[in-house]
């Protein structure tokens, strides 16, 4: 089935619970193919022209779950999200670039997801889209269908609003009919990097990713690392500790080379921790491309 709205595509997804809501397909098609899943229906969102664009309202960006990393990528975004531009540049070949989505990348969840850790650094939330009643608050304002308009009225459907986080911990997953229709995101106007390492040179799925920004209004840092578990893990301790160093009234915020090198070592030991005794050397290689990965992230964010 192809929706041409939201309110129809939930509508399909509420009358075909075992109907599989699809955009790119660049996961689903993998995993069908893999024989790891069989659809028993597939609902496109492909025409659904409200979820593919974005919106700013309040501070922050409304981003629709149809964006394409091909889109994402482009100048325009860039200046709006960089970290998240550059993680969609990073998502692979032209061909998984122009297919994939904001969307499909978070209901997807794969621990290699490259805008996960971005979006957990930026405690972006999602506006999940269901069936009228289903949700538990409403969100005024949410432009597109009345779908996300905070009100069950006619078209029979609602929204709410949950972080991130908790659905990629699932904490809060998807109810039946219910599907991710936009992806709230503060504007911090702020220097922020994402980086991957990849078992390859070129694109490739990551061995280890780190999204990391600052947040002068709340002179913070915030940094997640992707890839090393099955969800983005924040180093709080770390991020709190840095913070400290950081002349937020200053025009020069740089740090010492000492201080960027703690920072990376403080991260990969709260991300990979030892598994025993002695250390495996795999897991002190991928503590050193964390480490790595988290001190550079963070000197090109404060020298930007």
């Amino acid at each position: 089935m192809l929706p041409a709205s939201l309110d129809e595509a939930v509508a399909a997804l509420a009358a075909m619970p075992a109907a599989v809501p699809v955009a790119g397909g660049t996961d689903l098609m993998a995993a069908v193919n893999a024989g790891l899943l069989r659809p028993a229906a597939l609902v496109g969102l492909g025409r659904i022209n409200e979820i593919r664009g974005w919106q700013y309202q309040d501070g922050h960006a409304l981003l629709g779950a149809g964006l394409t990393h091909a889109r994402m990528g482009r100048p325009d975004f860039a200046a709006l999200i960089p970290a998240l531009a550059a993680a969609a540049r990073a998502a692979g070949p032209p061909q998984i670039r122009n297919a994939g989505t904001l969307g499909g990348n978070i209901a997807t969840a794969a621990p290699t997801g490259d805008a996960l850790p971005v979006l957990a650094a930026l405690e972006a939330t999602l506006v999940i889209v269901g069936p009228g009643g289903a949700g538990e608050s409403g969100e005024a304002g949410v432009p597109g269908a009345s779908a996300v308009s905070g009100s069950s009225g006619s078209s029979g459907t609602s929204s709410r609003e949950i972080p991130v986080s908790h659905l990629l911990a699932g904490r809060d997953m998807l109810r039946p009919g219910e599907l991710i229709g936009f992806v709230r995101v503060p504007l911090l106007h702020a220097p922020q990097v994402f980086l991957k390492a990849t078992g390859r040179t070129g694109p490739g799925r990551a061995v280890a990713s780190v999204g990391l920004v600052l947040d002068p209004a709340r002179r913070g840092v915030r940094c997640a690392i992707g890839a090393v578990a099955p969800m983005p893990l924040r180093p709080l301790e770390a991020e709190q500790w840095v913070a400290s160093l950081i002349d937020w009234d200053g025009d020069d915020r740089s740090l010492a080379p000492e201080a960027l090198a703690a920072f990376g070592e403080y991260v990969a030991a709260a991300c990979v921790p030892d598994q025993g005794e002695p250390v495996a050397p795999g897991v002190l290689h991928l503590r050193r491309t964390v480490a790595v990965l988290a001190r550079r992230a963070l000197g090109r964010a404060l020298t930007s």
